[in-house]
């Protein structure tokens, strides 16, 4: 299942809003097979896995184990049902780490291998699992994208310029990580105080990958048509309260003034099968999140530079589940342990 886990997260930034599974097809200690799935549409870890077993190894297949990190699932999406797949290959055992929250699948598709006399034991490393696909889990059990909330700070706990100006805090080391994490989301928003100010492109520039949609919290449409933000480099949702439908490319989005925002739009995205977003601010918006209570991880770069007298970073309680020195820098990351 280790191995498994290693497959999987190979999928990262490319599977979304599907989750990143891994497979291993073992026979008497020997792997003969193992895959992962590799991009969104396309097949699933245990058809990369079963395609992967040698000639001379498939007459193995039957006799063999599959281990899979997540529940095989039972329905046709586009993809046929792979516990169809592992009935048809009359594996005669599968290990499987977390069920899938998915209300087409949930269980039915441990249901139909056993139905089939096919000797399933679940939830091995299933802490792992879960963990490994919280965003996915988060989707469809909460109905809402997961929330990661970003920013670096100073020495003093600062994030921003009382002035209107750009200040760049963390170092060239945290600004490429900030940049991988990009590649990895579906989404990322800031406000428009943020877009006015530093003119963030909010694209991975400096990491290879897939650009998140960006989305831009703009209730007045203040923002220029000449931002950064709005170029064709990425798809752009702008939340505001005076227009809707699609303009020069962009996702307008009317908001309901007397009802909150960030649930808003979080179902939202959640609507537009976003399964995760990226939050970089600024302050106000940051907090708008935490006031709300949802949020699931927070990323806070802690930086030596001076900035006195500043625009205060968020207060933020949580557990701290990791605290990692980059260069200059040092990185925790706190999850909400309340929700």
């Amino acid at each position: 299942m280790s191995r498994c886990l290693e497959l999987a997260v190979m999928g990262m930034g490319s599977v979304s809003p599907n989750p990143m599974v891994g497979a291993v097809l073992v026979h008497e200690d020997r792997i003969i097979g193992e895959g992962y799935h590799e991009q969104y549409g396309q097949a699933h870890a245990e058809v990369n896995c079963l395609k992967s077993v040698k000639p001379e190894d498939r007459h193995l297949i039957g006799d063999s184990t599959l281990y899979v990190s997540l529940e095989p699932c039972s329905h046709h999406g586009k993809t046929p049902p792979c516990a169809d797949l592992i009935i048809d290959n009359q594996i005669k055992k599968v290990v499987t780490g977390s069920h899938d929250p998915n209300p087409l699948v949930s269980g039915r598709g441990i249901a139909r291998m056993r139905a089939a006399g096919i000797e399933v034991i679940e939830n091995v490393l299933r802490e792992e699992c879960d963990d490994l696909n919280r965003r996915f889990i988060t989707f469809h059990t909460k109905h809402r994208p997961y929330v990661i909330l970003k920013w670096a700070q100073s020495a003093e706990g600062n994030m921003a310029s009382q002035e209107e100006k750009q200040v760049w805090l963390s170092d060239e080391y945290s600004k490429k990580l900030s940049h991988k994490w990009r590649t990895e989301e579906d989404a990322i928003l800031v406000g428009a105080r943020t877009a006015i100010i530093d003119d963030p492109q909010l694209t991975a520039r400096l990491w290879e990958g897939r650009n998140p949609v960006r989305v831009l919290i703009d209730r007045h449409l203040r923002v220029p048509e000449t931002a950064r933000i709005l170029d064709e480099d990425a798809m752009n949702i702008i939340y505001n309260i005076c227009k809707e439908g699609l303009e020069n490319g962009n996702v307008y989005f009317g908001l309901r003034p007397n009802e909150n925002v960030v649930e808003q739009i979080l179902h939202d995205l959640h609507k537009r099968s976003i399964a995760s977003v990226i939050v970089e601010g600024g302050a106000y918006t940051l907090n708008e999140f935490i006031k709300a209570g949802i949020w699931d991880e927070a990323r806070i770069i802690h930086t030596p530079v001076s900035l006195p007298g500043g625009i205060a970073a968020p207060h933020i309680n949580g557990k701290l589940i990791k605290e990692e020195k980059l260069d200059n820098d040092t990185l925790l990351i706190k999850m909400n342990d309340r929700l």
